[in-house]
């Protein structure tokens, strides 16, 4: 599939797609595939997270936040589960390559696609793409693929064996030191960040099942830090979800500890999206789901398909611990 893919990008005038308000995965992947087949834009049509920003300054990465797709020979999308994220009112090609990490929604079946579920971060595919084309990307390219791998594990918190491999590849390869990788991802929050997340606190709402913690929360912006922010707090997964207009983003993160008893938001985001004709999908720890609803309405089916989850879980349990004893 890689030779396909090569072959497919190798000529022509290329636009690199990612979703909206991309993150660092989104940006390393798409600049590192877009300096892999030279005369290729890198293109997110809804902007970037704060973090993402940053780096794209740091390295000097040019991300249009306009183009016409019609203008391109070619156009792949990377780190993106489902057409609808990306946010744009423009027609996908249909013959678009698709680059993905997530857990697949089978909304890009029929294109010509590397997509591995199993990935922590979209930067290790395309780093695989250079690896069998006998490519060594250069410093900044070596940079922008650290720092999509660093901010999609968690600062290595999720990390298995592979990004760990491919991690030190690259260090090895372009001869990057771990601190200036490190220091390549901290943005310092802004005060709209930090009020919003403070904000988000007065509606949060959480339920137990069990030993575990489910919470809610709606917020005007920043979804995923204020996620992250429930998870500090003690929650064992959080859904945050904004509203604007007619339209809703929810964004969800749980802790390794439930995603290793099973869960995976990825898989209910995507079951929820699919019968709300909404986008959703994600990974087992880390997913999103957004479209045209009433984001109240969307916390609630998120959190009681979870308590779903904890419940046949204690069920599980508890039968278990049943046969121990007896």
């Amino acid at each position: 599939m890689y030779d396909e893919i090569a072959g497919l990008l190798k000529d022509g005038r290329k636009a690199v797609m990612v979703h909206g308000n991309a993150d660092v995965d989104a940006l390393g992947s798409a600049y590192a595939l877009a300096r892999l087949f030279p005369e290729a834009d890198v293109f997110a049509p809804n902007g970037m997270d704060r973090v993402a920003r940053t780096v794209a300054e740091r390295l000097g990465i040019t991300v249009l936040e306009e183009c016409v797709l019609a203008d391109y020979d070619k156009v792949a999308i990377v780190d993106t589960s489902s057409p609808e994220q990306l946010e744009t009112d423009q027609p996908v090609p249909s013959d678009a390559v698709v680059i993905d990490h997530h857990v697949p929604t089978g909304r890009w079946d029929g294109r010509p696609a590397l997509i591995d579920g199993s990935r922590v971060s979209c930067c290790e595919i395309v780093l695989d793409l250079y690896t069998h084309l006998g490519k060594v990307p250069d410093r900044d390219v070596g940079l922008a693929l650290l720092a999509g791998m660093i901010t999609d594990s968690g600062s290595f918190r999720f990390a298995d064996p592979r990004l760990l491999r491919s991690f030190a590849d690259v260090m090895g390869m372009c001869g990057i030191h771990m601190d200036e990788a490190m220091a390549l991802t901290k943005a310092p929050e802004s005060i709209s960040e930090r009020v919003a997340v403070l904000k988000s606190m007065e509606s949060m709402k959480f339920d137990r099942i069990g030993q575990y913690l489910i919470a809610t929360s709606l917020a005007g912006s920043f979804e995923s830090s204020v996620c992250r922010a429930l998870l500090d707090a003690g929650a064992d997964v959080a859904f945050v979800c904004s509203q604007r207009d007619d339209s809703f983003r929810l964004s969800a993160r749980a802790t390794q500890e439930a995603v290793r008893k099973g869960l995976s938001l990825g898989s209910i985001l995507a079951d929820v999206g699919g019968e709300t004709g909404t986008a959703g999908g994600g990974h087992d720890g880390a997913a999103g789901v957004s479209g045209i609803g009433d984001a109240e309405a969307m916390l609630h089916i998120c959190k009681c398909r979870t308590m779903d989850f904890f419940r046949e879980l204690k069920l599980t349990e508890g039968r278990r611990w049943e046969g121990i004893r007896s």
